[in-house]
This record gives C-alpha cells, structure tokens and sequence, in this order.
C-alpha cells in the first residue's frame, strides 16, 4: 500500500482550475450527496461549522469513495490541530487567519515531519498511513500534503508578497467575508473596496507563482473572480444551498 496521490495538489501544480463546496453540514450523507455532485473538491469546516476531529474524520470517510479530493479548514493556526487533521487522512489543510510570514512558516512547519518540520509521530494510530500499512508515508507525506493558508486582514493583503514566499505554502485563498470586515465594509464582501482588494490580491498571488482560491455565492462573482486569475474556487456553501432550496420550496406554497 502507498501514500496516496493528492490529486487537488497536482491540479494546482498543474495550473488547473478546479471547483468545489464549502461543506458545513456534520453529516455523511449530505458529504456524500456534495461528493457525487460532479466538484473537484470539498471543503469540510472545522472553524465555523460545528465539526470535531471524529466528524471530519467521519466526512473523509463518506468522501473517500467518490472521485473528489476531500480538504480540512482547522479553527485556528493550531500545530496541535494540524497534526490531528493530517493522521486522520487529510491531505490538504487550510489554516484561517494567516496575516504574516511568520505564521505561514509556523504552520508549513507544522504539516511537515522532521528534520523539515514538527509533526509529531504516530502513524500506528493514524488512519493517513493506514495505521502503519503505507510503505512509504515517511518518505512521501511531506510532498504530498498542500497547505493553503488564508487571507482575510488588512494586515494579511500587506504582506501577500512575504507570505507567498515561505517554501511550503502552496498556495493563498482569499475569504471575503472577514477581508470586507477588515476593511469596514462588515456584511458586504460586493462593495467596490473590498472587490478591489480581492482583484488586486489575485494578481500578486499569481505573480508569486503559488496559487490563488476563494469563496462565492453568486454566479456573477464567480465568473469575476475567474477572470481575475482565480484557480481554486468554491462555488456556494451546502448550508446555504439547503436553506435557499427548502425557503424556495415553502414559498410556492406559503408566500410571504
């Protein structure tokens, strides 16, 4: 048995653009129906959404039968969470709330073993080198983990450059929401400032060579963003697509 292939880092390395969801919803079968939908990708969160490392570890499972790369968003820039998240199979992190160099080091440093890194080992209780049957998951889980680490500060568009540069991000996503918060526009990521920034930080990502993500939920923006460089690019949240679709549904019956 080997160290499985993380297909979401070969597209990027690649320069491919790639689609997926945002899933918040803590159980299997709503991973699963994300899972056969036909995305590249889903995201299973672990900041906002109500997930534990059992639940993720749960949604990976659902996921691994389906040809979809499946990735974590941990809570915080946490070594300890970071290492938890990667022995239960996750290949591909990304780390809220990156605003410096610094941070985005500590983190590179965090999914890497040693002597490049700090993960700890234990892979007889890891579910990533199938408890100890992968041949070669020492020699291969370095290359095949991708980090992406998020921008979504004021202080982290500043230092996009710095950022960029540390040797083990692969590659930056841009979150909206808190970005227009940082930027005084709370609740409205369409303002013309926060776009803006979003264009602009687009360019400087593709500029440094790593690639660049982001959230939408509307057609409109996607299609923006895309043409703005955008290489990974989730197209919508399950939450919010159940609530539109059930809101939709009731008002045909029972308008307001």
């Amino acid at each position: 048995m080997l160290t499985p292939i993380n297909q979401f880092k070969t597209a990027l390395r690649r320069g491919s653009t790639s689609f997926g969801l945002w899933v918040g919803l803590t159980d299997t079968v709503a991973v699963e129906i994300a899972a056969c939908a036909g995305l590249d990708w889903l995201v299973l969160d672990g900041e906002h959404a109500p997930n534990d490392v059992q639940s993720l570890l749960r949604g990976l499972q659902a996921l691994a039968a389906y040809p979809v790369s499946g990735i974590v968003r941990i809570p915080c820039a946490d070594v300890t969470m970071m290492k938890r998240v990667l022995d239960i199979g996750a290949q591909t992190i990304v780390v809220p709330m990156i605003e410096t160099a610094d941070q985005a080091h500590e983190m590179v440093r965090a999914v890497r073993y040693p002597p490049h890194g700090v993960r700890g080992i234990g892979t007889a209780l890891a579910r990533a080198a199938r408890w100890n049957r992968v041949s070669d998951y020492y020699q291969r889980a370095n290359e095949e983990t991708c980090l992406i680490v998020q921008i979504e500060s004021q202080r982290g568009l500043d230092n996009i450059e710095a950022i960029a540069a540390i040797d083990g991000v692969d590659a930056l996503f841009i979150g909206p929401s808190d970005l227009a918060a940082s930027l005084g526009h709370l609740g409205d990521s369409s303002h013309r400032e926060v776009r803006e920034a979003i264009r602009n930080a687009f360019e400087r990502i593709r500029a440094s060579g790593k690639g660049c993500g982001s959230l939408v939920v509307e057609e409109s923006v996607a299609r923006e963003y895309l043409s703005q460089g955008c290489q990974f690019l989730a197209l919508g949240v399950d939450t919010l697509l159940l609530a539109k679709a059930t809101r939709a549904l009731a008002a045909q019956f029972k308008p307001a």
